[in-house]
């Protein structure tokens, strides 16, 4: 039997805590990187369908230009940027800066901010908006 007493839990539960940005960074970088695992099975099916020839890749792209898959693909981009810079994130904190909690508020929404804006511009820039062609290429 144990000798504990105090009638408090000894591990607080997850919706004891009290949600911050810090909270939903980490548990943002855990789902991306397993999204970024999933898109890499995207990526090799793009390229075995490139390589099995024309038609495959025909259908394979008849289907990534679905509106489903396009949004999937989005957020497969923002996965990729969110998980890059949080990494970054996570080096310095490696280095022992950035751990004060109004820092790593700041830096939290920040890194959140800066990923929705790297996505919808490589998007833009890479011309995968239809109807926007920032480089001028589509005509070419």
């Amino acid at each position: 039997m144990s000798e504990w007493t105090d009638k408090r839990p000894m591990s607080p539960h997850i919706w004891q805590w009290r949600w911050h940005i810090t909270m939903f960074g980490s548990i943002l970088h855990r789902m991306t990187g397993v999204a970024n695992y999933v898109g890499a099975f995207v990526i090799v099916a793009w390229l075995f369908a490139a390589a099995a020839g024309r038609d495959s890749y025909d259908q394979f792209a008849t289907i990534v230009a679905s509106i489903p898959a396009q949004v999937i693909l989005f957020g497969f981009t923002l996965a990729m940027v969110y998980h890059t810079i949080n990494g970054v994130r996570h080096f310095v904190w490696d280095a022992g800066h950035g751990f004060t909690p109004k820092l790593a508020s700041l830096t939290g929404a920040l890194v959140i901010v800066v990923s929705i804006i790297g996505a919808v511009a490589i998007w833009i820039l890479g011309g995968l908006i239809p109807g926007i062609d920032p480089l001028g290429v589509a005509g070419q």
